[in-house]
């Protein structure tokens, strides 16, 4: 059975191979500079977004030969229960159906709140901040800095008013940190009135 040390080296090896070949397309005819008065090329965000998670693995496989964190050096099992890799592969491939059927943005909320709230057994505060806040991300990131549209499926028609406020004006940004802290104004008040309070010794 893999041990965590192995299975620590194998993700950092995986994931610089992985880095190394997105590099590789992302200068397949793509610009990786800052084309003027146009702002970044179409292989920009590829090719340093790849080079940050190949400098990220480069550090951890350092560490991992140091033995500088608790991971590099236990060997114990790495999975122990099956049923949650089992569930976790079902997840995402119900992720993959669900981005053909109703979009990324819509499927990945529903695929953040499964994973954290009943796999992982979180609050709901967290939930909705990492549910809400990781498709805002993603939206703000590729539709409206990259102008890069992603799938939207059956849900594109509601994104429609969304695309009118966005080309409309020059300040959308004001309207991305709205909804951000709309997020975060969730998230305060699923702590404060659903979340259970924290225990307290008794003294």
């Amino acid at each position: 059975m893999m041990t965590v040390r192995q299975a620590e080296f194998a993700m950092a090896i995986a994931t610089i191979l992985i880095s190394l070949g997105l590099m590789w397309s992302s200068t397949d005819g793509l610009s990786i500079s800052w084309v003027p008065n146009k702002g970044p090329g179409s292989g920009f965000w590829p090719f340093w977004l790849s080079v940050g998670l190949l400098l990220s693995s480069l550090t951890t496989l350092i560490r991992w030969f140091l033995k500088a964190t608790p991971e590099s050096r236990s060997n114990e099992p790495y999975i122990t229960n099956s049923a949650v890799v089992i569930i976790s592969a079902g997840a995402l491939l119900a992720l993959l159906i669900g981005i053909h059927l109703v979009g990324i943005y819509i499927a990945l909320l529903f695929f953040l709140v499964f994973y954290i709230k009943i796999i992982g057994r979180h609050t709901w505060s967290l939930t909705i901040l990492i549910a809400g806040g990781v498709p805002l991300f993603i939206f703000g990131m590729f539709e409206w800095a990259l102008q890069i549209p992603l799938p939207k499926s059956i849900t594109e028609e509601w994104f429609y008013p969304v695309f009118d406020v966005m080309y409309g004006t020059s300040h959308f940004w004001a309207y991305m940190l709205g909804a951000a802290a709309f997020v975060a104004a969730l998230g305060v008040a699923a702590h404060k009135l659903i979340d259970p309070p924290a225990s307290t010794e008794e003294e």
